[in-house]
């Protein structure tokens, strides 16, 4: 029986390296495929139980080795919509299962891919060359949290990001000891102050000092003597409407002056109407006695928070916005030969409507919108999803995996790896070594066809002799 043993041994060597070589056209034919994992062969030996002293080498069967934890090379592809996976994990997807456009409805299973060529279809959804729809959570844009627990196929739709109304100033500047107004004389004490004795159709000094707090237009000229500039911003309302706030610097009170004074006090105003004629208010007090102690340090208010009064300029109502000076270290005086306030940094919170431009992706899986007011903003959190064992997943066409037994349940996250945006993960197939595999696998082929040749020839010397 050993030809014949021989000859079913060279057939299944046949099988085999017939295997191989599917394996290897298969990874040759997707070499360009992006995402693509090789599928590599591996042999086993298939012997017959006999006693110790007669066992043969037997024949041969093919098996299939994923290579689903070998990253290919990241390609930049500057879609700034591709994500590419550096390290390992894979994409949560999903398929359509029927419908188009706004009815489209999906299979609401969870396959995973390393393919990256993700892009806007004309519904907002992202979507890879091979048909497979990204999934994550949505971000809420007020709280920056996520959105429910399980993840959904993304849409990311090119909405109005609604405007927001200005609730705080951040202001950073220093105020000079001595500030060099129109009306400052060295020679003069004092001459450097706002002096109310100088209006006399208003007070312009806060309420604490026993003045209005208004600065009326007949008398504009007078007042900006007296007080040196401060800086100016943009603010918006609740509708994004935006109006420019000019702030002025008033010096009321020196320590050096003695007692009962024993601070520097300053008295913040805000352009309400710089074309104001007549009684009309031109400037407006914000009504806080500004202080200093003797090393330059805001004293009070305690906090260094400063109300803004609330105020129509061009048309446009502002309240409730707070001057933040970080705790009052943001606003110093200190002596200046300028004279002039240096104004380090003026921000405001508030933006107006906008629509968005582009969309990014960061290290961490956060889709980014970029929008037209500005606003930089997280929207969604890409799904991603670790196996303990990826070789053990079922491939599934297009570059997509489904879960089984023997690669376990998924672990939520990347874990240590990063994504990296505007580019894709290419083919980890090496077609220097495929071709190698071919040439190996081809002259196997031959040797098992030379075993039959060989076999057939015995046969037939054994069939002469009956003869």
């Amino acid at each position: 029986m050993g030809v014949f043993s021989a000859l079913t041994t060279a057939v299944s060597g046949m099988t085999a390296q017939s295997y191989a070589l599917e394996n290897i056209s298969g990874n040759i034919a997707n070499s360009r495929t992006a995402g693509y994992k090789r599928v590599d062969t591996t042999f086993a030996d298939l012997v017959p139980d006999s006693a110790l002293n007669r066992q043969i080498s037997g024949s041969v069967a093919a098996f299939s080795q994923a290579t689903n934890s070998i990253q290919g090379d990241l390609n930049a592809t500057r879609i700034d919509t591709n994500v590419a996976i550096n390290g390992d994990g894979f994409f949560v997807v999903d398929q359509r299962s029927s419908g188009v456009g706004a009815n489209t409805q999906f299979a609401n299973q969870n396959l995973y891919t390393r393919r990256g060529d993700f892009d806007f279809d004309a519904n907002g959804y992202l979507v890879n060359g091979a048909g497979y729809y990204l999934k994550g959570q949505r971000i809420d844009q007020v709280t920056g949290q996520l959105i429910g627990t399980q993840p959904e196929v993304l849409q990311i739709t090119k909405d109005q990001f609604p405007a927001k109304a200005t609730t705080s100033i951040e202001y950073s500047a220093n105020i000079p000891a001595y500030p060099k107004t129109n009306t400052a004389d060295s020679s003069v004490p004092g001459s450097e102050l706002l002096n109310a004795a100088s209006f006399t159709a208003s007070n312009p000094l806060s309420t604490t000092q026993g003045g209005t707090g208004i600065v009326v237009g007949s008398e504009i000229t007078t007042f900006l003597s007296q007080s040196i500039p401060g800086g100016s911003v943009t603010v918006y309302d609740s509708l994004g409407k935006a109006t420019n706030v000019e702030l002025r610097w008033a010096k009321t009170t020196n320590a050096s002056a003695g007692p009962p004074v024993t601070v520097d006090t300053w008295n913040l105003f805000v352009a309400e109407n710089t074309g104001a004629t007549g009684g009309a208010t031109a400037y407006r007090n914000a009504n806080i006695d500004v202080t200093f102690d003797a090393t330059g340090k805001m004293a009070t208010p305690a906090g260094g928070s400063i109300a803004l009064p609330t105020m129509t300029i061009a048309g446009t109502t502002i309240s409730g916005i707070q001057i933040t000076t970080n705790g009052g270290n943001g606003l110093t005086q200190n002596g200046d030969v300028s004279g002039q306030i240096d104004a380090r940094s003026i921000r405001q919170d508030g933006y107006t409507a906008g629509t968005l431009d582009r969309v990014s992706v960061s290290a961490e899986g956060q889709v980014i919108g970029t929008f037209s007011n500005g606003q930089v903003v997280a929207l969604a959190q890409i799904a991603m999803a670790r196996f303990n064992a990826d070789n053990a997943l079922k491939r599934l066409d297009g570059g997509a995996y489904e879960e089984t037994i023997e690669s376990g349940a998924p672990i939520v996250g990347l874990g240590t790896s990063q994504l990296v945006g505007g580019s894709v993960e290419q083919s980890n197939t090496d077609i220097a070594d495929e071709f190698s595999k071919m040439i190996v696998t081809q002259q196997a082929y031959s040797a098992n066809t030379k075993v039959i040749s060989t076999a057939q020839e015995m046969l037939t010397s054994v069939f002469n002799i009956i003869r």
